[in-house]
């Protein structure tokens, strides 16, 4: 065989070589995701039924939902689960206290909460004056957005209006059910339970609509942000493509929650969120979406700057640094 006929065939061989690599599937990576059991886990729902009907063998994704966030932040900080969908705020906190060994990936929540009543005095913000609110949700954002709004719409909530506060969101559908009171704020899914149970109330104000009006003449732009779903910081530097495909597939569960609402619902009722009616009737108010990159970061941003000048450790004390920010 001549030196150049060898060539050839050693760079024919090269080239097989290279194709039967090229071919080769990636070693899958180990991914384990929590949720919050609530209306923040709809997002979820197909991504979560395609895993445990072994329809994506990408990565080895373990996905679980959780009661409460105090089962989410231990393990978190742990680094036995890589991502996990919070509260907005508590994702501030977190990055805060861990030095930023979290970073937001995207929202998914947008503003679920709601002004009710039974009756139809309240039609605009101002028609809040003087009147009784029962609400859950003190200390969280819930009652930050409220306080924005009101504000921003010049009225002082401890002024203006008396604003009642109990611990639990059934609370405030009991005190709605037994008539002690007509006027009550609420988030998803209560307030479809409500007014399932008594067709009588109705939605009033959505606070979400509210605060995207408030911005038409804001100079810090921002969104009523209620679920983002973090990452372990450490997580993402080391495994950025199972980051991507995960990102990906979150967004097409997302869009079909969103577009396949009878689906979504039965997968939220097998799922053990809630039942399959209120789901199907809940969906739509939940402002369930996906936004990342330069958008979230300026969206999610100012809306936590609005928590901060109310409350900094709301925040965790301090407003995050652009590094908080996930982007890819």
């Amino acid at each position: 065989m001549t030196k150049k006929a060898s060539a050839i065939c050693i760079l024919v061989l090269c080239i097989g070589m290279l194709i039967a690599c090229s071919g080769k599937k990636a070693t899958p990576t180990e991914v384990n995701v929590a949720v919050l059991r609530g209306p923040t886990a709809i997002g979820i729902m197909q991504l979560m039924d395609e895993v445990d009907n072994g329809r994506i063998d990408s990565n080895n994704y373990s996905i679980e939902i959780a009661g409460s966030v105090d089962e989410i932040v231990p393990q978190i900080v742990q680094g036995t689960i890589d991502i996990a969908a919070v509260p907005a705020n508590l994702a501030a906190i977190l990055y805060n206290n861990t030095e930023g060994a979290v970073q937001v990936l995207a929202v998914h929540t947008l503003g679920m909460v709601y002004i009710v009543e039974q009756g139809e005095t309240i039609n605009s913000v101002l028609d809040l004056r003087g009147k009784t609110i029962i609400a859950s949700g003190k200390g969280v954002p819930q009652e930050y957005a409220l306080n924005y709004i009101l504000r921003e719409n010049g009225l002082d909530p401890d002024q203006d209006l008396n604003i009642e506060w109990k611990s639990e969101h059934t609370e405030v559908v009991a005190a709605l059910m037994s008539g002690t009171a007509s006027i009550a704020m609420l988030p998803q899914p209560f307030v479809t339970t409500a007014i399932m149970s008594d067709e009588s109330i109705r939605i009033a104000l959505d606070i979400n609509e509210e605060w995207d009006r408030i911005q038409d003449s804001s100079t810090n732009q921002s969104s009523l942000i209620m679920g983002v779903m973090i990452a372990r910081a450490d997580f993402i530097k080391e495994n950025p493509d199972a980051v991507a495909d995960f990102l990906d597939r979150y967004a097409e569960s997302i869009d079909y929650a969103n577009n396949s609402i009878s689906e979504t619902a039965g997968l939220v009722e097998h799922y053990g969120i809630f039942t399959e009616a209120v789901a199907q009737r809940a969906i739509p108010y939940c402002n369930i979406t996906f936004i990342e990159g330069r958008e979230m970061m300026e969206r999610f941003s100012g809306f936590l700057r609005v928590l901060y000048e109310q409350n900094p450790q709301s925040i965790g004390g301090a407003l995050p640094s652009e590094e908080f920010y996930f982007s890819r």
